[in-house]
């Protein structure tokens, strides 16, 4: 059931309820004035009969009002028929405990099927006791009963024809916004992901649903335009070294060579080979920083060992860079010196982070400076190389982007962006500042354990690259 015809019928059995119950206590309270009117009808009959029997004698009907199947009986103190007016042979049944009960004033209404009486206690002029019964059937407030009760139902029903089409058009109208939107998403395809959804109605709920769908929308575009620009990036990196590979074992295969020329063929090709592997490598840690947190293995490191790891592990490819890495102040307790994440990933941006100071500064060092405080920890990661220009700035966590002055460095583009996403997922923070010809400074601030211990079960272990020949951490540039 769509929500249109469930809105229909919610809108009609809530009016036919509220029309039902309105028709219902209209009969109820016109039977209420109906009994009333006739009980007041049978009292004024009783009194006016006992008192024209007291002063005339008789029982003159023609001045009396009509009554259908009328009757009065007159019963003294101890409940003795003294007279009766009417049909002889039915006399209305009461009970000699309600005669009894009676008081003078204070009238008695009793129903019997279709007929009613009403039980007066009389005081005549001689200070006797009386009490008359008057009784009848109120055919006429019946009949007008049982009219109300018919145009009532066909009413109600007639009402609830109505009610059924205005809800039907009431739903159309206001779910159109919703049929326009689905026309219109149904529209958006990977070929015009630009688009946006469009509605009239800015201010209501289905405007919001419409902003809410196209901010998703334009995450998704950007999700979608990134994607492909890593494809097309990645695409052309792989496809670079494949094609110097493929010219020299072309140009090799030529013609004879000595077995050192075959060497140095094969030395070059090896070169390439582990550019490939490092190009891989950087692939796959990024792809795996921008995974779900939660498949990621968290647990308590130190950040102290995480430093001097990267720097050993660094220094270990490239003997000839310089690394200083120095203290500020040592906390009181070692727990400030734990903080909670991927092993593999924080060292992976902390060496790319320090290689990218060698490699971009012309005498290899690169300064690592460690300060605590409360709940944070702050790294500081300065060289005195080439610097960054104030428009590359913007762009330097971007994947494969690489500014003009560092082509000439070997590099891939992918370093910075895999650090800032390796920041990103322990809840840290990175900064950027640079000058041409002076230098760059990276300001990293991560959480200590105390202040996110919640991560240590959070995360699951994935599969990490292990092998030492092909697991080569790729620098950013």
């Amino acid at each position: 059931m769509n929500i249109r015809t469930r809105l229909t019928l919610l809108f009609v059995l809530l009016v036919a309820s509220i029309l039902l119950l309105f028709s219902v206590s209209v009969y109820y309270l016109y039977n209420q004035f109906r009994e009333q009117e006739f009980f007041k009808r049978l009292r004024e009959k009783a009194t006016t009969t006992v008192r024209l029997r007291e002063d005339v004698g008789e029982f003159p009907q023609g001045d009396l009002p009509a009554i259908t199947a009328q009757q009065v009986t007159v019963y003294n103190e101890q409940g003795n028929v003294l007279y009766t007016q009417g049909n002889q042979r039915t006399r209305f049944p009461i009970s000699p405990g309600l005669l009894r009960s009676v008081k003078e004033g204070q009238p008695q209404y009793v129903r019997i099927d279709n007929l009613e009486a009403a039980v007066v206690r009389y005081l005549n002029a001689r200070k006797e006791v009386l009490i008359i019964v008057a009784s009848g059937n109120d055919q006429y407030g019946f009949t007008k009963l049982n009219h109300l009760r018919q145009i009532l139902f066909f009413g109600w029903l007639l009402c609830l024809v109505i009610v059924g089409l205005a809800g039907y058009l009431f739903a159309t109208d206001a779910l159109r916004p919703v049929s326009e939107l689905i026309g219109q998403a149904n529209a958006i395809s990977a070929t015009n992901i630009h688009e946006r959804l469009r509605v009239g109605r800015q201010r209501d709920e289905i405007a919001d649903l419409a902003r809410t769908f196209n901010a998703l929308l334009s995450r998704l575009e950007e999700a979608f335009v990134a994607q492909k620009s890593f494809v097309s990036h990645a695409s052309h990196e792989l496809r670079t070294p494949l094609t110097v590979m493929m010219g020299q074992i072309e140009v090799t295969l030529l013609q004879a060579r000595s077995p050192d020329e075959y060497e140095a063929t094969l030395e070059s090709l090896l070169d390439e080979v582990k550019n490939m592997i490092r190009l891989v490598n950087g692939l796959l840690d990024l792809a795996r920083a921008n995974s779900d947190a939660t498949t990621l293995h968290y647990q308590p490191v130190r950040v102290d060992e995480l430093l001097w790891q990267a720097h050993d592990q660094l220094l270990l490819k490239k003997p000839e860079y310089h690394i200083d890495i120095d203290f500020d102040n040592l906390p009181n307790q070692e727990e400030d010196l734990v903080i909670v994440g991927d092993e593999s990933l924080l060292q992976t941006a902390l060496q790319n982070l320090m290689e990218n100071g060698c490699k971009y500064s012309s005498d290899e060092r690169v300064s690592v400076r460690i300060a605590f405080e409360r709940s944070r920890i702050h790294l500081t990661i300065s060289d005195q190389g080439y610097g960054i220009s104030a428009n590359d700035l913007s762009h330097i966590f971007d994947p494969f982007y690489r500014s003009q002055h560092t082509m000439t460095i070997h590099g891939h583009g992918i370093g910075l962006a895999l650090t800032h996403r390796i920041i990103e997922l322990h809840q840290g923070q990175i900064a950027v500042e640079s000058a041409v010809g002076v230098g760059t400074t990276f300001r990293i601030t991560l959480p200590t354990q105390r202040h996110r211990p919640s991560l240590i079960s959070a995360g699951r272990t994935t599969e990490e690259i292990t092998n030492p020949e092909t697991s080569i951490n790729t620098s950013k540039s």
